[in-house]
């Protein structure tokens, strides 16, 4: 199991893809198993129940999917700060890709789709969630101004 820890906009769904590929493995990305069990978007959930019922919610979808096969996994950027979640994480291959807060927003912050994005506090959300990244980390990998084949072939080369 490998599990892609970050930011958003950190490049853990597209390093994940890569990464999967050269490693024959399937790529899960959190977020989108939320909504595909749900049947609505992060967003929606954001809006309608509230951020605290949807880290319950990722908490528990994560939990499950750790348990399962052996996958490149991305989580969503908050979801490592769950304490369930990152005991759950004990035992896997963490990544954290590592990224600026001010390259993160130049990838996303036209992404209509993050509902974090119009959260007033982001940049003290980024430097709050620095902390728990680290603590889960079993690896660290920078992704600012690296392309994602570069990344993802670092990180196969510190598998071994």
């Amino acid at each position: 199991m490998i599990v892609l820890i970050g930011f958003m906009g950190a490049g853990k769904t597209t390093v994940g893809h890569l990464l999967a590929e050269k490693l024959g493995l399937p790529f899960v990305d959190a977020d989108l198993v939320i909504e595909s069990r749900t049947g609505r978007s992060i967003r929606e959930i954001f809006a309608t129940d509230g951020e605290p019922a949807f880290r319950t919610l990722e908490h528990e979808i994560t939990a499950e999917l750790l348990r399962g096969q052996d996958v490149v996994l991305a989580l969503g950027g908050g979801g490592v700060e769950h304490p369930a979640t990152q005991r759950c994480l004990v035992g896997s291959h963490v990544v954290y890709l590592q990224v600026s807060y001010e390259e993160a927003m130049l990838r996303i912050s036209h992404d209509e789709y993050r509902p974090m994005l119009r959260n007033p506090n982001l940049p003290s959300i980024f430097q709050r969630r620095l902390s728990s990244y680290q603590a889960a980390a079993t690896q660290i990998v920078t992704t600012g101004g690296r392309r994602p084949e570069a990344i993802s072939l670092d990180i196969i080369e510190r598998l071994v």
